[in-house]
């Protein structure tokens, strides 16, 4: 086989692989018309679909907060011969199915279990059934994105950098604050956007924790159930069309800074 041959060979699976995941899309969105409108209008629907978008950008926000710390961390490989074991807890959410997540959570914060009968004396409610209890099921199986993401940023940093900045007297925490995050915002952002794309789309572990209040996705189960694929498809087009219009700008805004830079 030719290198040309080669080349339109993986050319024809890369436009089949296209096909596949635009032809879908497309055609739900160009479901949106007057007629769905009506649909997307509906309370019920506008606070799933604001539950689902503010609730996941919080879970990426909390995975920020966590997760980069850990992938500096990893990145280092600071936790030396359990550095492989660790690894592999991080990246266990992404092998365990949604819902086998929901059961195991809820024997944790259930409200006879032991979180969720002590977070009950203390506050005075269960955490199931709550907005608590949906950022919690979301952050389970996205929190490894945000992880992932960021460390093999940090990796691609040069050490030589820290190595003069150490030279020069400067502690690891000003290290980490003026050197790698910097250097890794690129990595970080795509690591957020991932772990906010994958809450917002999070049915799974929801609906076993929470499944009021709706999300998104769990009212486009419900409406799917209760009524028909018309009902349904109107909301889950708006709610593609909001979650592309929000990525699509955070990535557009950080390609333009990359390229500014």
């Amino acid at each position: 086989m030719s290198g040309r041959t080669f080349y339109i060979f993986f050319f024809i699976m890369a436009i089949l692989i296209m096909i596949f995941i635009l032809v879908p899309l497309l055609r739900l969105i160009f479901f949106i018309n007057p007629q769905t409108a009506s649909v997307i209008a509906e309370k019920s629907v506008i606070i799933s679909i604001w539950n689902s978008i503010s609730l996941s950008f919080l879970t990426a926000v909390i995975a920020f907060i966590f997760g980069v710390p850990m992938a500096f961390l990893l990145s280092k490989k600071k936790f030396g011969k359990v550095q492989t074991p660790v690894e592999t807890i991080v990246d266990l959410p992404l092998s365990i199915p949604h819902t086998v997540v929901g059961i195991a959570l809820l024997f944790i914060i259930g409200r006879k279990e032991m979180i969720g009968t002590l977070f009950y004396n203390i506050f005075g409610f269960q955490m199931t059934g709550t907005r608590l209890a949906i950022v919690i099921a979301m952050l389970f199986v996205s929190l490894p994105y945000t992880i992932d993401s960021a460390k093999e940023g940090f990796k691609k940093i040069d050490p030589s950098l820290e190595k003069v900045a150490m030279t020069l007297g400067a502690p690891v925490s000003s290290i980490f604050r003026t050197i790698y995050l910097p250097l890794n915002k690129s990595a970080i952002l795509s690591g957020f956007l991932l772990t906010w794309a994958r809450a917002i789309s999070e049915f799974g572990a929801v609906v076993i924790l929470a499944y009021y209040p709706l999300t998104a996705p769990v009212k486009i189960y419900q409406a799917f159930n209760e009524y028909n694929l018309s009902t349904s498809g109107a909301i889950a087009a708006y709610l593609l069309v909001i979650s592309l219009g929000i990525f699509l700008t955070f990535r557009f805004v950080a390609v333009d800074r990359k390229w500014k830079r």
